[in-house]
């Protein structure tokens, strides 16, 4: 109770810092939706519906945090926490897909409303698209708001040596490059600079690991418009290899990568890299765990009747890490 009135007073004194009218956002490209994907792959897996996460009133949410001020630009999370909160939890730092220039923080709520059910405290994350900032905006993003987490740790009943990320698509991209530079200065910028943005586990959902790879599907340029990835990373492969290189978790895969939990769907391109770094963590003996939906597209995670069994392989991989 008095951790729960703790976060009350919190909110209350930083509501300044996310009301609505200080908040300075800009339009983003939100084209990568859970409608948008349905009608893209109802035809082929008429099976299909999207996820609808049901009200729980164990979880409080808090949205429209600012973590990051970077002066004409501010960036913003949600928060959500388990109601009572009697001993330091866990948490989790949730990471959107939509190739790098689309989506929101909104596609997480399923995921982090049952994490928190479960006793998880979990923040999903605004970052900067390809549309504002190239490559490395969003992963410096990411990092702040792994470091805000720490600096706000006891007020939110959080334990600063049990920080998760987890990301899907373009976002497990992006979360496991932030877990691979664990222990490292990279991509860390002025914000909360006492506090680590160390993980201790990491959950990818059909996240490529490599994008210079044979079996990667990325950078395939079609005239007057480049891939996604060519886009984020600021030019093809072929022009700046070694940032394609730089930008993939399997090239810095080492001693202080966490343990990882990977769920892929049936297309191997989203794979790309996992062989190999499960090699190089097994050589190291950091646990890694697989599983691999042989029916489902890209962007299961949105839909039943996937969703469940998804949440429910990291609910178990967290636990198993967290409860050591």
């Amino acid at each position: 109770m008095k951790l729960f009135f703790s976060i009350f007073f919190f909110i209350l004194l930083t509501f300044h810092s996310f009301s609505n009218d200080t908040i300075k956002t800009r339009e983003v490209d939100n084209s990568y939706s859970v409608d948008a994907m349905y009608k893209k792959l109802s035809p082929e897996y008429s099976f299909i519906t999207p996820y609808i996460p049901k009200k729980n009133e164990s979880v409080i949410i808090t949205n429209n945090i600012v973590y990051a001020d970077y002066g004409l630009r501010q960036l913003c999370l949600y928060l959500y926490s388990p109601k009572n909160i009697n001993k330091k939890k866990a948490a989790v730092i949730l990471i959107h897909g939509g190739g790098w220039s689309s989506g929101n923080k909104e596609l997480q709520k399923p995921m982090a409303l049952f994490l928190a059910s479960k006793g998880l405290i979990c923040v999903t994350v605004e970052y900067r698209l390809s549309t504002e900032a190239i490559y490395p905006a969003a992963v410096f993003d990411v990092k702040t708001a792994i470091r805000w987490l720490r600096q706000n740790a006891k007020v939110l009943g959080a334990d600063i040596k049990k920080i998760a990320i987890l990301g899907c698509s373009s976002g497990g991209q992006l979360a496991s490059l932030v877990g691979a530079t664990n222990g490292t200065d990279k991509y860390i910028n002025e914000l909360y600079p006492s506090e680590s943005s160390d993980v201790q586990a990491l959950v990818n959902i059909d996240g490529i690991l490599a994008f210079i790879h044979p079996e990667s599907g990325e950078g395939v340029d079609k005239e007057d418009n480049p891939s996604s990835a060519t886009k984020w990373l600021g030019g093809s492969s072929k022009e700046i290899p070694y940032i394609w290189n730089e930008a993939s978790a399997l090239t810095h895969a080492g001693k202080t990568f966490p343990p990882i939990l990977i769920i892929n769907s049936k297309f191997k391109r989203f794979h790309s890299g996992r062989n190999d770094l499960i090699q190089k963590l097994d050589s190291l003996g950091i646990y890694s765990e697989v599983h691999e939906f042989s029916d489902a597209p890209h962007a299961f995670w949105l839909f039943d009747p996937w969703f469940d069994q998804t949440a429910e392989y990291t609910f178990q991989f967290l636990k198993k890490q967290f409860e050591k």
